[in-house]
């Protein structure tokens, strides 16, 4: 029993400490790393679920470091929104981790393999913390863990554009760091706390306070940057890019999620939804920008020629209906917001792990390359077909789901100008996905013989007869998240119950 309260600072701290045992360990052996990462994100997954079920049972769950009562001590709360963000990351954070090791000897030097690893866990361990922590500051705590991380990651790709794409991602993220911890100084000097639950009971009496507007100012613009919203998403194509190809998946399918899960935390949560409409039109400001998003960023992918930039903008545009739904303060579309975090850590996550199967098979990234790439790989372009669909918003996938409940609570909230937005952008998206479905499913001629390929890093040239489905222990994690798009699209009566519990609960409080 002592062992289950303790699973709220456990799902911390032990993939902190076996991050700092993976680089004693892994000259030992090459696999080493890999197999601790795995273990220990699966053991941090049956946490989450058990922190899920435990909430779902007996309501929120209050855990005080120390035993120091909060707000003096640090606490970690866990209720529907962060259960279920703490699931979907835990999940992707295994998958990908059962994903890595073949492309990651690909794509990482050797010397750089157990440092990969370990950084890895770093990652996961601060996106975990920001989902779990009750304590804004300690938001920034691990909001700057997962950064630090995650500029690493990129800059082991082997171009030299990663590191370029690294420094980019590092000087916009330190000005992102700075407008939050600026926005977190004027809250604690307004407030005299730091503790979430505190903040929601005091903040109210000084909604009127010039220090608070420019508190909520600073972390919408901080936070914006960190998820990449258009237009501060210029850090993103490049990251994605240019960094090695597990590093794509994993950030594509959780980093920028769990940004947006700290907008809703704190706008939403800290500041409540009736201060971002009455008091000051940061609501309506973010519909526009997000409105923006979800057809610049579509539009832009359309005219990308590299498969992994073009899934870099199409998440531009898919963080966009994920702010949509949350600003516009309907339970239907609040649903569809915290669906949408599961259908892009879904889809995006698959989608990133075919471009891995693709570049092990053959080092190809560019989509002129994918011509008759459906008979020659058929499961994984099966994987990017569903994942596709999935992101167009077709009937039966997950997609559809999410913005369906968006485009309902639009015309809820009396916005029906929303709706051919909402529309528009799944079309564009419908645009990009189905030119490389044509591509690699109905090509007018194959790729020509002066093309390079590679099977695991190995040159072949004869690539028509060498051409074969990448090994299986990165074909079956991707169909797995792929399975998942059309499973929940079809039963999403488990996630849609507790998305509808996290909407009231943001709405309310």
């Amino acid at each position: 029993m002592k062992f289950i309260q303790e699973l709220p600072v456990l799902i911390i701290v032990i993939p902190l400490i076996f991050a700092l045992i993976i680089p004693l360990v892994g000259r030992l052996n090459r696999l080493i790393p890999w197999i601790i990462s795995s273990t220990i994100t699966f053991f941090c997954f049956l946490i989450s679920i058990s922190l899920l079920m435990t909430v779902l049972d007996t309501g929120k769950i209050s855990y005080w470091l120390g035993g120091w009562e909060p707000p003096w001590g640090i606490e970690y709360a866990i209720d529907y929104l962060n259960a279920f963000v703490l699931v979907v990351v835990s999940f992707v954070a295994f998958i990908v981790s059962l994903y890595s090791r073949r492309s990651v000897e690909l794509e990482i030097n050797e010397d750089k393999r157990s440092v990969f690893y370990c950084v890895y866990m770093l990652f996961i361990t601060g996106l975990m913390g920001i989902v779990i922590t009750g304590d804004i500051f300690n938001i920034y705590v691990f909001l700057e863990i997962s950064s630090l991380s995650g500029y690493a990651l990129i800059a082991m790709g082997r171009k030299r554009e990663a590191l370029v794409a690294s420094y980019n991602y590092l000087i916009l993220g330190t000005i992102a760091a700075t407008f939050i911890l600026i926005g977190i100084g004027y809250i604690y000097m307004a407030t005299g706390t730091l503790n979430i639950a505190d903040l929601q009971e005091r903040l109210p009496a000084l909604f009127h306070s010039k220090m608070v507007l420019v508190a909520l100012g600073f972390f919408t613009v901080g936070l914006s940057l960190k998820l990449a919203l258009f237009p501060l998403h210029t850090w993103l194509p490049g990251a994605y890019a240019y960094a090695p190809s597990v590093v794509s998946c994993i950030m594509a399918a959780t980093a920028t999620k769990v940004g947006v899960y700290a907008m809703l935390r704190i706008i939403f949560g800290v500041f409540r939804i009736e201060f971002d409409i009455h008091f000051i039109p940061i609501a309506n400001i973010l519909i526009v920008i997000s409105s923006m998003a979800i057809i610049v960023g579509a539009a832009l992918a359309i005219t990308q020629t590299n498969l992994k930039r073009m899934l870099a903008y199409s998440s531009v545009g898919q963080i966009g209906y994920i702010v949509l739904g949350a600003v516009l303060a309907d339970q239907e579309a609040m649903t569809g917001s915290v669906i949408h975090i599961l259908n892009h850590a879904l889809m995006k996550g698959a989608l990133f792990m075919v471009v891995g199967c693709i570049v092990y098979k053959t080092g190809i990234e560019d989509i002129s390359g994918l011509r008759g790439m459906g008979k020659k790989m058929p499961f994984t372009m099966a994987a990017f077909t569903i994942a596709g669909l999935s992101m167009m918003g077709v009937p039966l996938t997950v997609g559809f789901v999410s913005k369906w409940y968006i485009a309902i609570g639009a015309l809820n909230a009396e916005m029906w100008y929303l709706i051919p937005v909402i529309i528009t952008g799944s079309l564009l998206s419908a645009v990009y996905i189905w030119r490389i479905i044509a591509n690699i499913y109905f090509p007018d001629e194959l790729p020509e013989h002066e093309l390079q390929y590679t099977d695991g890093g190995a040159e072949i040239t004869n690539h028509k007869s060498q051409y074969s489905e990448a090994p299986w222990s990165m074909l079956g994690p991707t169909m797995a998240l792929a399975a998942l798009c059309i499973y929940f699209g079809i039963s999403a009566t488990a996630p849609l119950y507790i998305a509808e519990k996290a909407a009231v609960m943001l709405l309310q409080q």
